[in-house]
């Protein structure tokens, strides 16, 4: 779902930062990239997690044999 999430917001920052391209509004074409850099902090986040998450399955694995 995380993931969903994400590429949403990054791609409404895409579309805020072409409309402040085109509006010739830098606050606005900011607002779009930093709105992409937190997506992009946020999928590392839960990618950091998910490899956790797999490091630790397979730690419970090879102690049950």
């Amino acid at each position: 779902m995380g993931d969903i999430s994400n590429k949403t917001q990054e791609a409404a920052g895409k579309v805020k930062e072409k409309t402040g391209e085109v509006t010739r509004n830098e606050n606005l074409e900011a607002e779009g990239r930093g709105d992409q850099a937190e997506s992009k902090i946020k999928q590392a986040g839960e990618d950091v997690k998910d490899a956790a998450e797999g490091v630790k399955d397979k730690v419970k694995d090879a102690f049950k044999n």
